[in-house]
């Protein structure tokens, strides 16, 4: 595992958006954190809604089924 340089450790701690994200998960294994990483996107309901609205939207109806 790649350790962050000094700089990037401080960004970190200031809270700095521009972080990659693995930085952020380097920083949470090294402080003993990493556990309650996974926990973050689990059972999120909110976000799928606002993931669904994203979706493109049928532009054509379904034609009908042959019966």
């Amino acid at each position: 595992m790649a350790t962050p340089h000094t700089p990037t450790l401080a960004r970190v701690e200031q809270g700095d958006p521009a972080v990659s994200f693995g930085i952020y998960a380097s920083v949470m294994q090294a402080l003993g954190l990493i556990g309650g990483l996974g926990d973050l996107a689990a059972d999120d309901q909110l976000g799928e809604d606002l993931e669904n609205e994203r979706l493109p939207k049928r532009v054509r109806p379904r034609k009908a089924l042959l019966e």
